[in-house]
């Protein structure tokens, strides 16, 4: 009699539900935007993944030298981190946040070289989102608050579509994410000329 009511109880209680990949966006670290369209500040972004940071980058081959150095520290949200781990390339909702800070020189017992100073010079954050115009949106901040879209044709789209290595992310800057995107096979097509050329020896 316990192998019948054994079974009953199989099939009447419910199953447990799909568990959602690995990857998927968690409501702690997608997008989130304000009724008027904002971008809100993701004010979690310093627990997220560090990718990279670069000092006193200009893609102007004209530019003049800044009177002051500047740091850019690249940060992604951790869900977007682990499908670019899988698939070499963004899932939608990536967050990609820049952090300017300034540079700091004759900090305690530094003697040479730049440490990162508190001071917050700008905050720019990249958004991969099916609902925008193009896939992808730029958002500039100048409070801890919201962002509007910075809107096309602003230069920073066609850089990026040009000039990236995937996905419009300046991904040849992120050292471990390039070589993983050269093995997984998902550099951009425009994205081959930007690799240099190394140069033959001259032979006499």
């Amino acid at each position: 009699m316990l192998r019948p009511t054994l079974l009953l109880l199989m099939l009447v209680l419910p199953r447990p539900s799909a568990v959602p990949p690995s990857h998927a966006a968690t409501a702690e670290d997608a997008p989130s935007y304000t009724a008027d369209g904002q971008l809100k500040f993701p004010e979690k972004y310093r627990e997220w993944v560090f990718l990279t940071s670069g000092i006193d980058m200009s893609y102007n081959p004209t530019a003049a030298a800044a009177s002051h150095s500047m740091f850019d520290n690249i940060f992604v949200n951790p869900s977007a981190y682990r499908s670019f781990q899988e698939t070499g390339t963004w899932p939608d909702k990536t967050t990609l946040v820049l952090e300017i800070r300034g540079a700091e020189s004759d900090i305690s017992i530094n003697k040479r070289g730049h440490t990162q100073s508190a001071e917050m010079m700008g905050f720019e954050v990249h958004v991969k989102d099916a609902s925008l115009e193009g896939g992808w949106g730029f958002f500039a901040f100048d409070n801890p608050v919201s962002a509007k879209l910075t809107k096309r044709p602003a230069a920073c789209y066609s850089c990026h579509e040009q000039h990236a290595a995937v996905d419009t992310t300046f991904v040849q800057f992120y050292p471990t994410l390039f070589e993983l995107a050269k093995k997984k096979g998902t550099l951009s097509a425009a994205y081959p000329h930007e690799i240099a050329t190394p140069s033959v020896p001259q032979t006499k």
